[in-house]
């Protein structure tokens, strides 16, 4: 299966801070944006008594590319797909869009961890919502 699902979609304000002294966003604040993104789907997915604890994830890998630089001000929406999940972790897809045209697109594959931080099978009830 190729096929990517939307899962989430996180509205971020660009932040003055966001940008470097080449006048555009830092490259490194896309990775940020599709942090923050990643986070929100994920807390969205895990009840707050649970999240973090019982059930966490860790990234093992992380890719962007950069197809044009954004500015402040504005607001980037970040879509989160996913991939068809393994038993510990799924594959993750990003797209970040400021006034709809697509700035830069992203992956990062994420591993779900059990309260010792070891990997644990992905939760059934979040392994139906990727299906």
């Amino acid at each position: 299966m190729n096929e990517k699902k939307l899962v989430h979609v996180e509205r971020i304000a660009i932040r003055w801070g966001d940008m470097d002294a080449m006048g555009h966003v830092n490259n490194t604040v896309y990775f940020r944006y599709m942090e923050q993104a990643r986070i929100g789907w994920f807390e969205s997915l895990v009840p707050s008594a649970q999240a973090w604890g019982e059930v966490s994830i860790v990234i093992v890998n992380a890719s962007c590319n950069f197809q044009r630089p954004i500015n402040y001000p504005g607001t980037v929406e970040v879509k989160v797909f996913a991939g068809a999940p393994g038993n510990s972790s799924v594959a993750t897809f990003y797209e970040l869009a400021v006034d709809g045209a697509v700035y830069a697109d992203g992956a990062a594959k994420v591993v779900f961890l059990d309260a010792a931080q070891k990997p644990v099978r992905i939760p059934d009830h979040i392994r139906a919502l990727l299906l």
